[in-house]
Formats: C-alpha cells, structure tokens, sequence
C-alpha cells in the first residue's frame, strides 16, 4: 500500500501519519502540493515531523511530489488503485470495501488538506472515495485518524 498526502498543511498531522503508515503496513508516501517533507529545502529534519513521527521518516521511504495529478496518472498506470478518504455525495463508508490479498499490495491512500478536503478534479481522478460514517455530532475526523481507520482497514 501507498499513500498520498495532499495539501496536507499541519507538520504535526504529516508526523502523525508517518508513524501510522509504518504501523498499518505502507511501503511509501508521497507528499503532494504544499504538503512539508520531513526535511526543509536545506537538509535539516524539521523537528515537528520528527517529534511525532518518532522516527519513522528516517526509514519510511518518501518522496515529494509537485503534481498530484501527474502521480495518480502514473499510478494508475502502474495498476494501483487509488482511494481517496472525503466525505462525498459519491462516497461510500469505507468498511464496505474488501480486497483480496493480492489486491491490497495495489492500493493508494488519498487525503487532502485539513479545512478542505481533496478538490473536485482530485476526487474525479479517484477510483473511489471512500468515508468514515460518523455517528456524533461532529462532521469529521483529524486528517491523520481518518487516514489510520482506513489504512488498517484496507490493510487487515
């Protein structure tokens, strides 16, 4: 499995799935848009990542994407699946989906930024978006539970 940070703003969010993405089994993420890369553009670990991420950035690979776009395409052609996690008048709750095993060696992980979510034309290029039914009176969940759920879902 893979994943596909976009927009993702909160370094603390970015550390948070990094730690989750070793844990449920990932083999690489991608960090798109202004999503931060564990290091800044002079080599140096940015602290935030690292803090809670415990680590995991030194080992998980990784590699800063400028189009998102371009890497789904690519993606796509490689045979990946691509699920994005958004609530969506397309979605559907994310533990209707199951995979045989060899299909879960194929699958990417899509989210977006915090506030806004993955735009239209993202989810367009999705082969599902998925979503997590919520059963309080809040309408969402952190950015880096909502991809933990999902990647230990699709994972088991």
């Amino acid at each position: 499995m893979l994943a596909i940070l976009y927009n993702i703003r909160s370094l603390h969010n970015v550390g948070s799935i990094f730690r989750t993405a070793d844990a449920a089994g990932i083999s690489k993420i991608y960090l798109c848009g202004y999503t931060p890369a564990p290091v800044d553009k002079f080599g140096r670990k940015r602290w935030q990542i690292a803090k809670v991420s415990l680590g995991a950035e030194d080992y998980l690979e990784w590699e800063k994407v400028k189009s998102v776009t371009k890497l789904i395409k690519k993606l796509k052609a490689e045979k990946y699946k691509i699920f994005a996690i958004e609530q969506n008048k397309k979605s559907r709750p994310f533990n209707k989906i199951k995979l045989a095993q060899k299909e879960k060696t194929r699958v990417a992980i899509l989210v977006g930024a915090e506030t806004k979510g993955l735009p239209k034309d993202i989810l367009e290029k999705a082969d599902d978006i998925l979503e997590i039914p919520m059963k309080g009176q809040k309408e969402s969940l952190n950015v880096s539970v909502a991809f933990g759920i999902v990647a230990f879902s699709l994972g088991r």
